[in-house]
């Protein structure tokens, strides 16, 4: 028996990086996966990769920022499976490094709409299948720049601390209804979007791991995996008085 055999688990941005992982890892313990993600090609190539290890997986694509597409997506997980245990809202952006002031309008609203709106729309969505069926578990993906600021980053930072907020309010609105909502703030992780910040901010001279590892105690970055680990942890029966919180996982990054 897996942490969450039997469960139905739903999980955005799950085309590439944290997100892909944390599909596979939701398969590997037993869950029923609905993969979903703007880029089609690696949200499909992760259902195969769920596939091909004996998993049960299907892939919607959706935006996040359009609530259209986020109720298609919550239709079709229910139409497919019958309900929704298990939600990971992990969709999200970086966007450009400017100083706050040279911040365009431009991008504040592209960061915003994905990684907060997109997290509240998914939310409201989300919430709304698990009440029919008697509640489930929410994950939402914060970032240690949800917990600090970080220069050149204020949309993002600005949408990483909304995260956290949304998550607190969720949670205490729906304790009573069986809906376990927190949010986890990873560090420096082996991504994509951690090699974008680092190519924007060395303009090549350096690799997110030279950049990022000397900034943590434990001196490297993270994986998605270790990352994939706690999201399914936390959405597992095992984490079932736990709720509102944002919890770091960045090797001691924020302990500074």
């Amino acid at each position: 028996m897996g942490l969450v055999t039997g469960k139905i688990a739903l999980v955005t941005g799950g085309g590439a990086g944290i997100g892909r992982a944390t599909a596979k890892t939701f398969a590997a313990e037993g869950a029923k996966v609905v993969v979903s993600d703007v880029n089609q090609e690696g949200g499909a190539e992760t259902v195969r990769m769920i596939e091909k290890a004996g998993g049960t997986a299907l892939f919607v694509a959706a935006d996040v920022s359009k609530k259209a597409d986020v109720s298609d997506l919550i239709a079709k997980t229910v139409a497919a499976y019958g309900r929704l245990d298990c939600a990971v809202n992990n969709a999200g952006i970086e966007g450009k490094i400017a100083p706050f002031a040279a911040q365009s309008e431009e991008n504040f609203d592209a960061i915003i709409n994905v990684n907060l709106k997109g997290t509240y729309l998914c939310l409201q969505a989300e919430i709304a299948a698990m009440l029919e069926t008697g509640g489930g578990a929410i994950v939402n993906l914060s970032s240690v720049a949800g917990l600090i600021g970080f220069s050149g980053l204020s949309p993002y930072v600005a949408s990483k601390h909304g995260v956290i907020g949304l998550t607190k309010n969720a949670a205490i609105e729906y304790a009573a209804s069986g809906i376990r909502v927190n949010a986890i703030c990873p560090g420096g992780v082996d991504t994509r979007m951690l090699d974008s910040l680092a190519e924007q901010a060395t303009s090549g001279a350096q690799t997110a791991t030279q950049m990022m590892a000397p900034l943590h105690p434990m001196g490297r970055i993270g994986t998605p995996q270790e990352i994939a680990d706690l999201i399914v942890w936390l959405a597992s029966p095992r984490a079932g008085f736990i709720t509102g919180t944002a919890i770091p996982i960045d090797g001691g990054y924020v302990a500074q």
